[in-house]
């Protein structure tokens, strides 16, 4: 445990000295440790664009700075090219809520293989995986694309479709794939506390709700479409009305995961009513909450009905996939609505338009398929004892970082789990270096995780697993503590 002792350097060693030891200590060893992911990384960088390289890049821990590369996973671990053992917490991004590789997947796969997987004809499994989908979520109607971004992107084309309106509100903090329409960010303007008790909170809102482009390449124009709200605001519920008959949809992820710790319920029952009352499409984003945090997925979780949700990840068991699931007045739109043989009936529905070479590629659905089928013959209980485990983890966590008194804790919501800081935390800059040294620290010790430290419990994780990050968790904020970051 981390004590209020303060750093003791001898006479001629500053803490600067002491951490500057201790980085460049911890670069020799990991990078040995690492040395063929290096390599890999520093021989094909000119051919290989890779944005998640270089997306921690500070200069002090260059030589660092490369992705673990993968050879094999099984459970709850992965091996690198090295030979080196991990637990896996990263789980695909949250896409393995099963761990690596287990049997039902790996047999659906390898038995479609067996087959062939041809692209043309009607994937198999495509109508059962639909129904299954829909009995577990709710939803009326189900589509398949081959990401979330593609999903995302797809469900606001038809909530625009359907109700003849082009703006869509989305939250700050918020992530909705990589298509132009979603990559927009807020001014986030803050005023001094006195200018905002004489009302000049409600102009920030509103100048706050305008949206830009987030990153190069992205023109303004498309940004123009969008307002930007503040997830859990009561002032986002009031922008909402004022915009009521002009939005076609509101899009929400449930939780964020940048904010785990930020789980609103009643302003998600508030914002189901208003968008019920002025036509709006509510749109659940459940890449990340669907099929992971209950069985139904965050709509489930918090008693609210969607008018469209989009789904991946867990669904795919590791396989690329999108869901585009809801209601028969949206989803409609995909092929003009119902129609029956041997009658005059025709599909009535005016189409917008969707298609994609790979949707319902045989692999996808055949993963998905078990993946389902599992989770219907586990039932809720599956769900419910990972929230638990991952609680207790998270729990446990916390009493250690409270008992050190440092300005961090553990969120999670279901079997997700992120750190966020203490509200109105002083962070000094010894911190923020140590806090960014310590996905390295943890990388050393076996543990593969997000950066930013959190990551996903799956079934696949044992409790001696747990014991094993917790003890690394630890002992990385001792040493860190020790040098002179804590």
């Amino acid at each position: 445990m981390i004590t209020n002792e303060k750093i003791s350097p001898t006479n001629t060693e500053t803490t600067a000295d002491l951490q500057q030891k201790h980085l460049q200590a911890l670069i020799e060893r990991y990078t040995k440790r690492t040395k063929k992911s290096k390599q890999k990384t520093q021989a094909h960088r000119s051919v290989l664009a890779d944005p998640r390289v270089p997306e921690w890049f500070d200069a002090s821990l260059k030589e660092m700075c490369y992705l673990i590369v993968g050879q094999k996973a099984q459970g709850s671990k992965v091996w690198d090219i090295d030979g080196n053992e991990y637990i896996d917490i990263i789980m695909g991004f949250g896409s393995n809520l099963l761990g690596h590789n287990p049997p039902c997947i790996k047999e659906a796969i390898v038995e479609q293989l067996e087959k062939g997987f041809p692209l043309g004809p009607q994937s198999e499994y495509a109508g059962e995986v639909a129904e299954l989908i829909g009995e577990l979520t709710g939803m009326e109607r189900v589509a398949f694309s081959n990401t979330g971004t593609e999903a995302v992107m797809t469900a606001i084309r038809l909530a625009r479709s359907q109700t003849k309106r082009s703006k869509i509100a989305i939250f700050t903090n918020s992530y909705h794939g990589h298509s132009d329409g979603v990559l927009v960010e807020s001014l986030d303007l803050k005023l001094p506390g006195i200018l905002e008790k004489l009302g000049g909170n409600i102009l920030t809102n509103r100048i706050n709700s305008l949206a830009f482009p987030a990153s190069y390449g992205i023109p303004y124009s498309v940004s123009k479409h969008v307002l930007m709200l503040e997830y859990g605001n009561p002032q986002s519920l009031n922008i909402i009305k004022a915009n009521k008959g002009k939005l076609a949809a509101i899009v929400v992820e449930p939780v964020q995961t940048s904010k785990p710790n930020l789980q609103p319920k009643e302003f998600l029952h508030q914002l189901r009513q208003l968008t019920q009352k002025s036509g709006t499409a509510l749109i659940f984003d459940e890449m990340v909450t669907g099929f992971r945090l209950h069985q139904g997925g965050a709509q489930a979780w918090f008693g609210v009905e969607a008018d469209i949700a989009t789904y991946g990840k867990v669904v795919g068991g590791g396989m690329p996939i999108g869901i585009i699931a809801g209601k028969r007045a949206y989803l409609d739109s995909i092929d003009g609505g119902m129609w029956d043989y041997g009658d005059a009936s025709s599909p009535q529905v005016k189409k917008t338009f969707f298609a994609g070479t790979h949707c319902k590629h045989p692999l996808a659905i055949a993963a998905s398929r078990a993946v389902l089928k599992y989770l219907k013959n586990q039932g809720p209980s599956l769900q419910e004892q990972l929230n638990n485990r991952t609680s207790q983890f998270v729990e446990t966590l916390n009493n250690y970082f409270e008992a050190s008194e440092l300005p961090i804790r553990m969120a999670n919501f279901g079997s997700f789990f992120g750190p966020v800081f203490k509200e109105n935390a002083v962070l000094s800059k010894n911190f923020m270096m140590g806090f960014d040294l310590l996905r390295y620290h943890l990388f050393d010790k076996g543990i593969l995780l997000r950066g930013e430290g959190g990551g996903f419990l799956s079934t696949a994780h044992t409790d001696e697993d747990i014991n094993l990050i917790i003890k690394a968790m630890k002992d990385s904020f001792n040493e860190l503590h020790e040098n002179g970051f804590f």
